[in-house]
């Protein structure tokens, strides 16, 4: 059935934002909101689109997870290495993040530079993941075509009935996104959106509001 998109629209009344009640550095102010997100038991608080950007310029967005974030580091993620994301940032280590939390009527979108983490680092999540996640890295080719469900089934069977430890797969590991640029959007009655832009300027953040 063909319906119309047109009429679906949230008016959103909760909250305000004022750039002068906002923290200096903006990923304390993100941590601020993170931890709104998680007490107000959003879906997924810390899941987070990825886009990246092909050799021949085309987009490309997925979910990921969020798995630490600090001001001196930025934003960690983990990944295949030879996934369609991880070949875009070998190419192109520019990318961007954004975080949507309904509940909250809020978003923030970041954009960055993205540098792998140090193997021990990696080394180290991959031990603290469950044996179910620790296997489905360890069998996925990820992005790449497999003849069916089975198959990959299978795979994820056989090295999970194996009693050794496993070891993280040279082709599996984290990112680090180091921003630039983080924009903190609160919803507004009337499309009246706040949006505060904080920009790195030699070495300082430039806080300025925009129109929505």
């Amino acid at each position: 059935m063909n319906r119309d998109l047109s009429y679906i629209r949230q008016d959103f009344t909760k909250e305000e934002l004022d750039e002068n009640k906002l923290s200096q550095h903006p990923v304390t102010q993100f941590k601020l909101w993170l931890n709104d997100a998680i007490d107000n038991k959003e879906l997924e608080p810390t899941a987070m689109t990825l886009s990246t950007v092909s050799p021949k310029g085309i987009p490309s967005g997925r979910i990921v997870l969020l798995k630490k974030v600090d001001a001196e580091e930025g934003f960690r993620f983990f990944t295949n290495y030879e996934s369609k994301k991880g070949l875009h940032l070998k190419e192109n280590n520019y990318a961007a993040l954004n975080f949507f939390w309904p509940g909250l009527e809020r978003q923030v979108r970041i954009e960055g530079t993205i540098e792998k983490i140090l193997e021990a680092e990696s080394d180290e999540y991959f031990k603290s993941r469950p044996k179910d996640s620790q296997v489905g890295a360890t069998i996925s080719p990820q992005s790449q075509v497999i003849n069916s469900r089975e198959e990959l089934e299978s795979w994820f069977e056989d090295v999970q009935n194996e009693k050794k430890e496993l070891s993280r797969p040279v082709n599996w590991g984290g990112y680090t996104l180091r921003p630039f640029e983080i924009e903190f959007w609160q919803g507004r009655a009337g499309r009246l959106h706040d949006r505060i832009r904080y920009t790195l300027t030699d070495g300082s953040w430039l806080k300025e509001r925009l129109a929505p």
